[in-house]
């Protein structure tokens, strides 16, 4: 009777073992999927790329002058790591419009259907926005270098200095996913767009902290993109590392708790719509 019931159950067993066998090609498939869609997409590539590259230019050349001499410091080792953050939450915002819009087309219940792993389309957005955040950083940093801003604290450092955006888009596009998948309007995640744009005119990357009203600073220190900012500028320039790095994991890590659930839930949701 017991061989009976295992032989029973060894199919299950294996046929388990061979899903989860196939989640990392079934992953890798549906993020390149992604990627070559955002890269096709114009409103993807102007929001990821053309458009911070574009502000980070005109914010040089309009204020970095005037910022240099107020602070005695070269602008660019404020406004080259918030427009990287800039660029890290716009084409967060854009590909969930184009989520959205899978969503609204059935392409997510159509995928629900296959004979693939279930959690590979999630996964694959989430590898697929990874790679974006390092592609986007890495050309953003490179037309700050154009500018004049250089990795002046090593090569250890400049590596570390990937991280940060990366951290803080994976938690902002968590997000955003969140509100996209249990939204049914765009909207509403451009809503979210415009608050980021606040965000970015009050940090302390836009001008020093001092140049703030005092009702203001408090504020400005403590928003997650100052934090990141703060910890950009050390690992580049020079300066207070520690501090603003484990105040934006502390912000990155409470974006990912209190939305990463939901995001899961909803995604699973607009799938199965």
């Amino acid at each position: 009777m017991t061989q009976v019931l295992d032989a029973a159950r060894l199919p299950t067993v294996t046929g388990r073992t061979e899903i989860w066998r196939l989640l990392i090609p079934q992953t890798m498939i549906q993020t390149k999927r992604l990627l070559v869609r955002w890269w096709r997409d114009p409103l993807t590539v102007v929001q990821s790329l053309v458009f911070p590259a574009l502000l980070l230019i005109v914010l040089n050349t309009i204020l970095g002058n005037q910022i240099s001499s107020f602070s005695g410091v070269n602008a660019l080792y404020g406004s080259v790591p918030m427009v990287a953050l800039v660029g890290v939450m716009s084409g967060s915002v854009a590909g969930a419009i184009t989520l959205g819009r899978e969503r609204d087309e059935g392409l997510l219940a159509r995928f629900w259907v296959l004979p693939v792993h279930r959690a590979s389309g999630l996964v694959a957005r989430i590898v697929a926005e990874g790679v974006r955040i390092l592609l986007c950083t890495g050309v953003l940093f490179a037309v700050g270098v154009v500018l004049g801003f250089r990795f002046q604290q090593g090569l250890l450092a400049g590596i570390a200095l990937f991280g940060v955006p990366l951290l803080f888009g994976i938690a902002f596009a968590t997000m955003v996913t969140a509100v996209a998948v249990f939204s049914a309007k765009a909207a509403l995640v451009e809503a979210v767009s415009l608050g980021s744009s606040l965000l970015m005119f009050f940090s302390s990357g836009f001008v020093p902290l001092v140049a703030y009203p005092k009702w203001a600073q408090p504020i400005v220190r403590h928003q997650p993109m100052s934090y990141a900012i703060d910890a950009m500028r050390g690992l580049s320039l020079g300066g207070p590392v520690r501090d603003p790095l484990l105040a934006t994991i502390a912000w990155c890590l409470g974006a990912l708790v209190v939305f990463a659930i939901p995001a899961a839930v909803g995604y699973r949701r607009a799938s199965r719509s």
